[in-house]
């Protein structure tokens, strides 16, 4: 055990260089040439495959994988971002043991699907690797269409738009684009900073402008956005974090986790990021889990995962479960927090409650538990801030907190769309899901543009 693991408190430098190399090194080899072939072979080619109506953005995986079969990964490149164009970070991130692994033919008859996933990384890096673009932009529409956020969401609608000849001119709050891909997934799993690398294959296709460091709201409202474009698309996710309603909860050493992600993706120097000996993370979903695992990766010696209720109940998925697990993670269930305690106003613990439910009810059984910590990270979900939308004549309806649209992705306001986690129903961190939404509103923008002359 290294030296700098026995500091208590909350500091950096745990580790060596080389540990923390290998620690945040690639969580999954990509596969080389000859290990695709391998793997695309298990595919039966499935006529009605379970696993193409599985994928949000409706990749025709069983071709993609025949492609690669025969040696074509360029071809299979164009299949996969023929609907999702950022196929190269999906199938690094995204769930595919919950989407089209877990129905994959394979799986339900042998237990052991098709590596779908690896075979998509293997196909796109293909292409991207050898800045291989396969869209031109049609001829200029002359029309403008204002994005907001370049997440995958509004990644994905610009590019779209910028095909069919429409200029984009994304405005993003951030130093960076990227969104969720850039700041929000865990360090080993998206390494060589190819967040970056991906918008940069995105916005090759040209006619695309980024204007970082524009926040809505404060920079720009969306009256003006919609005064000075012919249509808009919002696409700003979520912003806000959930309060853990405990007591102490702004004490010294308690952290949002989305925070913490976001210092830790952006650090050139792992070194220099603190953590704490003891950790314990508060939720269950793949932000906690990422959480929890970095945790550890920094060096921190105990950490632990509370959540609210049982394990089938977690957000993030069984696979996301046991490799927490595998990394010396411990996960506690039934548990919620009660109190913050503290020493000269440090974190020095966390209070607890066992829960239980009562019909469809989550209650407290009375009976705590304290669990020794330095450093807390809240990880109980986000929420999405209105409050931007507001003002200068803009008027979108919301429901339950966010954006309300309709089947195309059209809100209350005239000109102007929205996708991804701002609105109604979305399915939170998903950033496949999220660029379906933008590659979807994309199309209705276009169809009314072109059908109506303006927006």
């Amino acid at each position: 055990m290294a030296e700098g693991q026995l500091k208590e408190g909350i500091v950096a430098g745990r580790l060596s260089s080389m540990e923390y190399a290998d620690n945040f090194s690639d969580l999954n080899a990509p596969l080389d040439a000859h290990e695709a072939r391998v793997e695309a072979d298990r595919c039966y080619f499935c006529y009605d495959a379970p696993c193409m109506t599985a994928c949000p953005t409706s990749i025709d995986i069983p071709l993609f994988i025949r492609q690669i079969s025969t040696g074509n990964p360029l071809g299979a490149a164009k299949t996969i971002f023929d609907q999702n164009i950022l196929g190269g970070m999906c199938a690094r991130v995204c769930p595919t043991e919950t989407l089209c692994e877990e129905v994959c033919v394979r799986e339900t008859a042998e237990g052991k699907p098709v590596q779908i996933g690896r075979l998509q990384r293997y196909a796109t890096d293909e292409a991207m690797e050898r800045s291989k673009q396969f869209y031109t932009r049609a001829e200029a529409s002359g029309r403008k269409v204002a994005v907001v956020g370049a997440g995958p969401a509004g990644l994905a609608c610009a590019h779209r738009l910028a095909v069919n000849g429409h200029d984009v001119t994304i405005f993003e709050a951030r130093p960076k684009s990227g969104g969720l891909n850039e700041y929000g997934i865990a360090a080993y799993k998206t390494t060589d900073n190819f967040a970056q690398a991906e918008v940069d294959y995105v916005t090759a296709i040209g006619g695309i402008e980024i204007r970082h460091g524009h926040a809505l709201g404060r920079d720009v409202s969306l009256a003006e956005l919609a005064d000075g474009h012919d249509a808009v698309f919002l696409g700003m996710g979520m912003s806000g974090v959930n309060a853990l309603r405990a007591e102490g909860e702004d004490a010294e050493g308690v952290v949002d986790a989305v925070d913490f992600i976001s210092e830790l993706r952006q650090a050139d120097d792992l070194s220099t990021v603190a953590i704490g000996r003891r950790v314990v993370v508060i939720g269950g979903g793949m932000t906690a889990v990422d959480a929890a695992i970095q945790s550890r990766l920094l060096g921190a010696d105990e950490v632990t995962i509370c959540y609210r209720r049982g394990q089938e109940n977690m957000n993030a998925s069984a696979y996301e479960q046991d490799l927490a697990n595998v990394n010396g993670v411990m996960i506690r269930h039934w548990l919620q927090p009660k109190r913050v305690l503290t020493e000269g106003g440090r974190t020095v613990g966390v209070e607890l409650e066992y829960t239980r439910l009562e019909g469809d009810r989550l209650v407290g059984t009375g009976e705590m538990l304290v669990i020794p910590a330095d450093q807390v990270f809240k990880a109980i979900g986000q929420s999405f801030e209105a409050a931007p939308l507001n003002g200068s004549g803009s008027a979108i309806a919301l429901e339950r907190g966010r954006i309300k649209v309709d089947a195309e992705g059209r809100t209350s306001m005239p000109k102007v769309w929205a996708g991804g986690d701002c609105v109604v129903d979305a399915r939170e961190d998903l950033t496949v899901a999220a660029v379906a939404a933008g590659r979807d509103a994309a199309e209705a923008i276009h169809r009314s543009l072109t059908a109506n002359g303006r927006a």
